[in-house]
């Protein structure tokens, strides 16, 4: 007999037949269905088999899906569903969930996830928990990302809806993965410096990144330098010999001497006196520490220290974006968009 499990906010619960109008509603909504595999219009008779399926069962089984509705603790208000899918007799899963979208950027996906997780991992003891979802979907790749599952790969051609076919992503989660991000530091690093980047131990610090959804936003630590050994010309004089390139300012983000990251400056000149943020990387493991918020105000006082007007910096929008931050550290949109990213600048 499975026990429905309790978060701080959440009751995981079998699904049972008063679900059903609320989950027909909540997987015919397009906001929700365009990121799914299912067939559209979707048929309130869709929505009834995994209902009545689960019903069936006292607990998941080793071979097949069951599904959870997700309500809060007083088992009043409906907010979506998490399903299980058991496979090789109960020794992997895959999950999936949908959540109505009145209550979407509250949390509740990422909190039912870890709460199935656990029960995956610590009950059935399961070596490996998997999810699927179209390389477009950021907003489900970031619950994924909160609860510590990482990319596996992205499988071309493989998802047939009607009659269309779509790339699909695999993100993955084990028990040594499971451990190592439920025991990553969480708690502000004492010191935070710049440190200029070192021969020794470079291929560790290539190898710090972000997560995978959050890869559009910045390039890996190996193109910046990269791109510090052969600096790309200034706009609009690209491509003559002799054209001024320009002066980049990496460095190494170390916290408490370790490193954590990898922030870049276009340094002032001539042609433009004012200094720009060009990349700024925080590993994974390390995000969520306020290391971020520190580098950008080390940048600012450098740019400060270069006796620059202004500083700019650019973000791509959207989930995941750092917009947030900059926007907390005194960043003010100019109004201009390069290359899908919006341009911002702070007086100093």
């Amino acid at each position: 007999m499975f026990t429905p499990l309790r978060t701080e906010r959440l009751l995981l619960r079998p699904a049972r037949e008063s679900d059903i109008d609320a989950l027909y509603d909540r997987r015919a909504d397009p906001r929700i269905s365009d990121w799914q595999d299912w067939p559209m219009p979707y048929s309130r008779e869709r929505a009834e088999s995994p209902v009545r399926h689960t019903m069936s069962l006292d607990s998941p089984p080793d071979n097949g899906g069951w599904m959870l509705t997700i309500a809060d603790l007083h088992d009043s208000v409906v907010y979506g569903d998490m399903t299980m899918f058991l496979e090789d007799d109960g020794r992997t899963s895959g999950v999936g969930y949908s959540i109505s979208h009145e209550y979407w950027g509250q949390g509740f996906a990422s909190e039912s996830l870890a709460a199935v997780v656990a029960w995956l991992f610590d009950v059935k003891e399961v070596s490996r928990i998997y999810a699927q979802l179209d390389p477009d979907n950021h907003r489900s790749a970031r619950v994924l990302e909160t609860c510590g599952f990482v990319f596996e790969g992205e499988t071309k051609n493989s998802c047939w809806i009607e009659d269309s076919v779509e790339d699909d992503r695999v993100y993955g989660l084990t028990p040594a993965l499971r451990t190592e991000w439920n025991e990553r530091l969480r708690t502000p690093a004492n010191t935070v410096e710049l440190v200029e980047p070192y021969p020794n131990g470079l291929r560790r610090v290539i190898e710090l990144s972000t997560h995978k959804s959050q890869e559009r936003m910045v390039a890996p630590i190996a193109v910046s330098l990269a791109q510090v050994a052969v600096p790309p010309f200034q706009d609009g004089v690209a491509g003559k010999p002799g054209d001024p390139r320009r002066v980049l300012w990496p460095r190494i983000v170390h916290a408490d001497g370790e490193p954590v990251g990898f922030v870049m400056l276009e340094e002032p000149t001539a042609a433009n006196p004012e200094a720009f943020l060009w990349r700024l990387l925080i590993d994974r493991l390390h995000q969520r520490r306020g290391i971020g918020q520190r580098v950008v105000q080390a940048v600012i006082d450098q740019a400060v220290a270069w006796d620059c007007k202004a500083i700019g910096v650019s973000w791509v929008p959207g989930v995941g974006s750092p917009e947030p931050l900059y926007l907390a550290m005194g960043f003010e949109p100019t109004g201009e968009i390069d290359d899908g990213e919006v341009v911002a600048r702070r007086v100093l």
